[in-house]
């Protein structure tokens, strides 16, 4: 037979009000039942019979020590001492898991990456530095100050700004299941939802971006005050906390300020969740970093001093 899908089709069984020779057949494979030697205790049933002529194979079917033709038709004979069906032998047909140019579905290559990372390597060091980035950025239409590019870092898990490395690129793209620049522009928005709807995903991108920030090959260890002003706009800049303005407005206003140290960092979040809109809710005696309390000083400052503008502007209104 050949390979096509028609001869996986069984025909309906015969109606035995039409079909009078289901019949004869009956008898014939009740005749082949009594060559067995009388020793032999076999239940004969009309079903297998008509099972056993499916597709126009003869077997016996549910008789011990016959040779049975299999159902694959191909002619071949085995022996098997148990009833077979033809469905039971139908492989079930599986569905591919390839996918498009998005590279979704499918285990990134590791040559197309190294070849893609090629592309924008610097022609001096085994990395991927600021020249090469803005290319990228480019053929992923994207500007380098983007959210989406601290994402990219972050899931690449970056040592540092405006660098690269190969094992960065590589290990980091094959996580994140895509191997060109297709596929990353297809799954860069998918990481900001994901990042900005999970509180845990959005707190560990928030502490990547304090590191990102370092000068690592100079040994620094606090984010001077004006790089951690652009970051904390860059990383809050999908989910952004009501004081942020008011909190970035006080470090611009004070320069004496001169870096963040890695706590205070961290703790910002917290605190920017804790004080709410009015700070109200802020408690000094809890263990705040000593440049929290002074912004809240600040801010009440502020107020009071808001508030003896609108009380002399309102005595002028009066005596007018």
């Amino acid at each position: 037979m050949g390979n096509c899908f028609s001869c996986f089709k069984v025909p309906p069984p015969p109606d035995p009000s039409t079909d009078p020779p289901l019949e004869k057949d009956k008898e014939e494979i009740m005749e082949l039942c009594g060559i067995l030697q009388p020793s032999q205790e076999v239940h004969c049933s009309p079903l297998t019979a008509v099972e056993a002529q499916v597709n126009g194979n003869s077997k016996g079917a549910g008789v011990p020590g016959f040779m049975l033709v299999g159902s694959d038709n191909s002619g071949s004979l085995h022996r098997d001492k148990t009833t077979r069906t033809f469905y039971s032998r139908i492989p079930p047909l599986g569905r591919s898991t390839s996918s498009g140019g998005d590279g979704k579905g499918r285990e990134p290559s590791e040559a197309k990456l190294n070849a893609l990372f090629d592309q924008y390597c610097d022609s001096n060091e085994d990395a991927m530095l600021a020249d090469g980035i803005e290319r990228l950025c480019a053929d992923l239409s994207l500007s380098p100050d983007e959210f989406k590019v601290l994402v990219l870092a972050w899931r690449l898990s970056a040592e540092q700004m405006c660098r690269f490395s190969r094992a960065e690129f590589v290990s980091g793209c094959r996580a994140m299941r895509v191997d060109s620049i297709r596929a990353i522009q297809a799954r860069l928005p998918e990481l900001v939802v994901e990042v900005t709807k999970d509180s845990e995903l959005f707190k560990d991108l928030y502490r990547f971006t304090f590191k990102f920030g370092l000068d690592v090959e100079s040994g620094q260890r606090i984010l001077p005050s004006d790089m951690a002003v652009c970051l904390w706009r860059l990383v809050f800049s999908v989910r952004e906390p009501p004081i942020l303005s008011r909190w970035l407005f006080f470090l611009e206003s004070h320069p004496h300020v001169k870096g963040i140290p890695r706590d205070t960092w961290n703790m910002f979040l917290n605190f920017s969740e804790a004080v709410g809109d009015d700070l109200s809710s802020y408690d000094d005696t809890e263990a705040w970093p000593s440049l929290f309390d002074d912004f809240v000083e600040f801010e009440n400052d502020q107020m009071n001093q808001n508030i003896s503008k609108d009380k002399d502007e309102i005595i002028k209104l009066d005596c007018n």
